[in-house]
């Protein structure tokens, strides 16, 4: 089985993190630039339910906002495929960014994403995160519940 890089492309950030994977990811390890849509498109969509039935003509809003955001992404995913000089695959994803950027990573030797703005001190520079623990991620977050969460802990 070939070794996979995953790259995060996101509207900020999707430079540095090209960049990084120019530097980082050897030669013959498969890329895979993955631009996910997050739930926002769904909650746009939400918000045109309130408008049928009140005589709207013309195409569908909801489609129309899924069109922009998949050609939007395709578009960010193609300047990316070009910055990065080499082969590479790439997804366009819709969903929960943390879960699906999670899943897309599965089995990847290396995952490269980058923080998008400040957090009250210098800018990082692109952080590189090793995935050998995401399966027992991937397996934690998708078993825990909200209970979970605010459950007190259990002395040991």
């Amino acid at each position: 089985m070939t070794e996979r890089a995953v790259v995060w492309v996101t509207e900020g950030t999707w430079p540095a993190c090209v960049d990084a994977a120019r530097a980082w990811v050897p030669e013959g390890m498969d890329v895979v630039l993955v631009h996910v849509s997050g739930t926002e498109i769904a909650a746009a969509q939400g918000a045109l339910a309130g408008l049928f039935g009140r005589g709207r003509r013309g195409p569908d809003p909801a489609a129309q906002i899924d069109a922009l955001s998949a050609e939007a992404a395709e578009d960010l995913l193609d300047r990316a495929a070009g910055q990065l000089g080499r082969p590479a695959t790439t997804e366009h994803r819709t969903g929960r960014v943390e879960r699906e950027l999670v899943n897309a990573a599965e089995g990847a030797s290396l995952l490269i994403c980058a923080r998008d703005g400040e957090v009250g001190h210098e800018p990082c520079p692109t952080k590189l995160l090793w995935t050998r623990v995401q399966g027992s991620i991937v397996r934690t977050l998708s078993d825990m519940t909200l209970a979970d969460l605010t459950r007190s802990p259990t002395p040991v």
